[in-house]
């Protein structure tokens, strides 16, 4: 199993604390692409959601990201 699959398995078993209504991102995509982002250098919210809308593709596939890249604001409110 790849790594990514590995957390993505990992992060699906976490439970999350958001109400349903607010949700359009799943918790795991936000989480992965947080951890991803900063691996790689991302030192901001504005910067993390900008390496998530440049990786798209490559995040596609491993993520489902139903509604596209969360924005910078949705990562600060998870973080």
């Amino acid at each position: 199993m790849k790594t990514t699959n590995k957390l993505v398995s990992i992060f699906s078993k976490i439970d999350d604390p958001r109400r349903d209504l607010t949700k359009l991102h799943k918790l795991n995509d936000i989480l992965l692409i947080g951890i991803i982002s900063v691996i790689c250098g991302a030192d901001s919210w504005n910067e993390m959601e900008l390496y998530a809308q440049e990786k798209e593709d490559f995040l596609r596939t491993f993520l489902e990201l139903p509604n596209g890249i969360p924005s910078h604001d949705t990562l600060n409110r998870v973080f």
